[in-house]
């Protein structure tokens, strides 16, 4: 369940590009130096539109993640800030499960899980 929806929280970044009762598709974009305000996230596919670094945070929590353009990478369920702290916009696609697939938060998550084979 989502808590503080990023669309909600951060509407200048996020919108709504598809809502079925299985999943919702959230199209993010920010410049450079942008901060978003804490929000939720539950069990997603992130795909990377563009090459981009970020701060991600949460509570004492601080994790960098840099990411090309073209990965698809699972994103567990989480709540965090996060800061573009490159030279390039962040463009992204979530794909957000709903129901019992959308996972609860954990404060140990933060950021992209490690690719698996």
């Amino acid at each position: 369940m989502i808590t503080d929806d990023p669309v909600e929280t951060n509407p200048l970044h996020y919108r709504i590009v598809f809502e079925n009762e299985f999943v919702r598709v959230l199209d993010y974009t920010d410049e450079p130096g942008t901060t978003t305000t804490p929000h939720d996230h539950p069990n997603s596919v992130m795909i990377t539109l563009s090459d981009f670094r970020r701060r991600l945070a949460s509570g004492d929590q601080e994790r960098e993640v840099a990411l090309a353009a073209g990965q698809a990478v699972w994103l567990p369920a989480q709540r965090h800030f996060g800061e573009n702290i490159g030279d390039t916009v962040t463009h992204t696609i979530f794909v957000e499960l709903k129901g019992a697939a959308a996972g609860e938060a954990s404060g140990a998550t933060l950021g992209p899980a490690a690719a698996s084979s």
